[in-house]
């Protein structure tokens, strides 16, 4: 017999309630315990000496003054207008006409000419290089060294100052280019004469290397339009013509065309390739141009009207020259041996043409216009043949020519091809030459920024003449004394 307790149903119910709040006390009290556990280890934490990682310092360099490097300006603060621009810079040397035109060269900073052909220490030393100075910003860190200087007003500025220029002179020049650019055709060319196609692409091919010169590119913000309308223009009469550069009308003397354009195209795709710009085809209308240069060539070592292989004419010669080596410095042509050929072969022809007393003429003549002089001096320059004595005799007949004369229009496409001999050659000499002609050139110019016809020698149309003028002025920047004499 067993006995069983049972427990009222208030009893149980007390029980079951005393077991719910057991349980939650136990909880409570575990959740609490955990808490004053994780809060001891915080403690123990806080009190280890953690090491904080050390402290980087900058020092300052030991100049209290940081050096400030001016970015590159391309032109002037003027605002750019879509259709007619009215702020620019522009450059622009003579048309072929009869008589014959020189073109600006690269900037030259060699100390000592080098005699040996194209090897790129007499014109274009540092192309490809940068030079470290700053003048990178602004997209133009890939240019040719010696260009990049002309990029930057300030260095400007300075050369102009250093070689005898003043501010006058790039305010001249801005003013001119100014009056070019707003005188440019729809079709991005420029006219030797209104209503006519004769002549056209030489003068366009002078605005291109006038723009060129003063650093304007078709990146530019004021003159890419126009440079690239310009360079564009050129390129296509290339393309329909198999790379033969020259506009209706020329007749003959469409040699002098052909060289000045290729001259242009050669040292836009110089500036293109460094600047990352892109035109189609201008590099095979550069190609081809410079090969009928080269190729044209006669066998006395000059050039003829029509590329005649027999005799020879100095007027057309210096543009041939001064085309050859621009395109020599694009880096277009693989061989040397080209180059080389054709310096060597007009070496020759100075040698056989040049008159006792230093000058030369046209053609073989050295009597005949011997106000040539100053463009056979030129060439010998380009070619590295600047400190020879066929040079030094040139440089002291154009000295000489100046006693007793005073600057005149009438003769500036020679004074346009001395400026560039002389002061390359620099010294006593160039300072003559340029107390000669600076100011009465300066004095000359209109209102508007051209010049007037003066008749004579290279003056026969405005656009000729603001070229030429403006050309003279620019000579500061664009080329260096090759020697302190």
């Amino acid at each position: 017999m067993s006995l069983h307790a049972q427990l009222s149903p208030e009893a149980q119910a007390a029980l079951a309630a005393q077991k719910r709040t057991s349980t939650i006390s136990a909880l409570i009290i575990s959740i609490l315990s955990f808490g004053l556990v994780i809060l001891i280890l915080m403690v123990i934490a806080l009190t280890i000496d953690i090491k904080s990682p050390p402290e980087i310092i900058s020092y300052s360099s030991g100049t209290s003054e940081e050096e400030e490097i001016e970015r590159p300006e391309t032109t002037n603060q003027v605002e750019r207008k879509p259709s007619a621009p009215s702020s620019s810079m522009a450059k622009v040397i003579a048309t072929s006409s009869a008589s014959p035109t020189a073109v600006p060269v690269p900037i030259m900073e060699t100390s000592e000419v080098a005699l040996d052909f194209g090897n790129g220490n007499d014109f274009g030393e540092g192309w490809g290089e940068g030079d470290g100075e700053g003048f990178g910003g602004g997209g133009f860190g890939n240019l040719p060294s010696s260009m990049k200087k002309r990029c930057s007003k300030s260095e400007r500025l300075k050369l102009l100052k250093e070689n005898g220029g003043n501010k006058k002179c790039e305010d001249a020049v801005v003013d001119a280019l100014l009056w070019l650019q707003e005188n440019q055709e729809e079709d991005g060319s420029w006219s030797h004469e209104a209503g006519s196609e004769k002549y056209r692409a030489a003068m366009t091919g002078f605005a291109v290397l006038a723009f060129l010169g003063h650093c304007e590119s078709p990146n530019s913000p004021v003159f890419g339009e126009t440079v690239e309308k310009a360079i564009v223009y050129l390129v296509n009469l290339g393309m329909k013509n198999d790379g033969k550069l020259t506009t209706p009308g020329a007749g003959g003397h469409w040699v002098y065309e052909h060289a000045i354009v290729t001259y242009a195209l050669a040292e836009a795709f110089t500036f293109c390739q460094g600047l990352g710009e892109d035109i189609p085809n201008l590099d095979i209308v550069a190609k081809k141009a410079g090969d009928i240069v080269m190729d044209g060539q006669g066998n006395a070592g000059s050039w003829a009207y029509n590329y005649g292989k027999g005799g020879g004419d100095n007027s057309i010669g210096y543009w041939q020259i001064q085309a050859v080596k621009a395109c020599h410095l694009t880096e277009l042509w693989s061989e040397d041996s080209k180059f080389k050929k054709v310096y060597a072969s007009a070496e020759v022809w100075f040698s056989k043409v040049q008159g006792a007393n230093g000058t030369f003429g046209y053609r073989a003549n050295p009597a005949q216009n011997p106000g040539l002089t100053g463009g056979g001096v030129l060439c010998l320059q380009v070619m590295g043949l600047g400190d020879s004595k066929s040079a030094k005799a040139g440089i002291k007949y154009v000295t000489e020519s100046l006693d007793g004369h005073k600057f005149s229009l009438s003769h500036l496409y020679f004074h346009y091809y001395n400026a560039q001999a002389m002061i390359n050659h620099g010294g006593s000499e160039w300072k003559k030459y340029n107390e000669f002609f600076r100011d009465d050139l300066l004095s000359l110019q209109e209102k508007d920024g051209s010049w007037p016809t003066g008749g004579g020698h290279g003056a026969i149309n405005p656009v000729m003449t603001t070229c030429l003028a403006t050309f003279m002025l620019e000579v500061y920047y664009r080329f260096l004394p090759s020697s302190s004499k």
